[in-house]
């Protein structure tokens, strides 16, 4: 086995993400790699397949041969580093032309992220992470079953721009749901509503078991929501600003 495979052996958190120039949360995914093969786990869709690198080339490079999963029969082309607990990589969503830099600019399709090691950041191995989610307290939302895409997105402050929204995606059930730009699940979780309240609450519970909290409103066919980042307090208002940390999006239903 390559030297560099070997210490890739485990399960690896993606603590940072940029895609087409757009910083994003990592959320829970993870990265599995045993041999010669990975699993995305964590976050809703799973990919599974065959990785192959390149340590002797500069910068060092790998490709992920997609088996399993919504990318069944496609390959990404990336760059790598690898710094004891750290590993960063930088590939395609789409095409063949390998990236050059440490870099998503936009436009390319190109996401960069950066992942530690499982253990090394306290978190469980993947195998260890149940098979399920937890369901949080309250109602099932079935009028929010079915798949949305993003007709606005702020995330502290900062509106994604439209060449971004066109990759975004929602698909729910009455109280699960899966965000995914691109082949990247940014998001799975289960969730409840409380439509007592004014503006009305949801609730998620996330992959990694952690809670979110966030306010909704859905008016004709169109779905707003606003959260707080994990664990962060419950939003009191339609709004995201430089520095809380919140998303504020706007949902239509997809093919509308």
């Amino acid at each position: 086995m390559v030297r560099d495979l070997k210490m890739l052996q485990g399960t690896w958190n993606i603590v940072s993400m940029e895609m087409d120039g757009q910083k994003m949360s990592g959320g829970s995914a993870r990265i599995v790699v045993r041999g010669d093969r990975f699993t995305t786990t964590g976050m809703g869709a799973t990919y599974e397949g065959t990785m192959a690198v390149h340590p002797k080339t500069a910068p060092r490079s790998f490709e992920l041969h997609f088996e399993e999963g919504p990318e069944k029969g496609n390959t990404s082309f990336g760059i790598y580093e690898l710094d004891g607990d750290r590993w960063t990589i930088c590939l395609t969503t789409r095409g063949s032309e390998r990236p050059k830099e440490f870099a998503a600019p936009p436009g390319t399709g190109i996401a960069l992220e950066t992942l530690e090691r499982a253990m090394a950041s306290g978190a469980k191995a993947a195998e260890d992470a149940p098979d399920a989610l937890a369901s949080p307290a309250g109602d099932a939302a079935s009028e929010l079953a079915g798949e949305w895409v993003p007709d606005s997105l702020v995330r502290d402050g900062e509106a994604l721009p439209q060449s971004m929204l066109q990759y975004g995606k929602r698909i729910a059930t009455a109280n699960e749901v899966t965000v995914k730009f691109g082949p990247q699940v940014m998001l799975q979780a289960s969730y409840a509503v409380d439509r007592s309240p004014t503006p009305m609450t949801m609730d998620y519970v996330l992959a990694n078991g952690k809670p979110q909290y966030g306010i909704w409103a859905l008016e004709g066919k169109r779905l707003t929501t606003c959260f707080g980042a994990p664990g962060q307090p419950r939003p009191a208002e339609f709004a995201s600003t430089p520095g809380d940390g919140r998303t504020l999006t706007v949902w239509i239903p997809a093919g509308k």
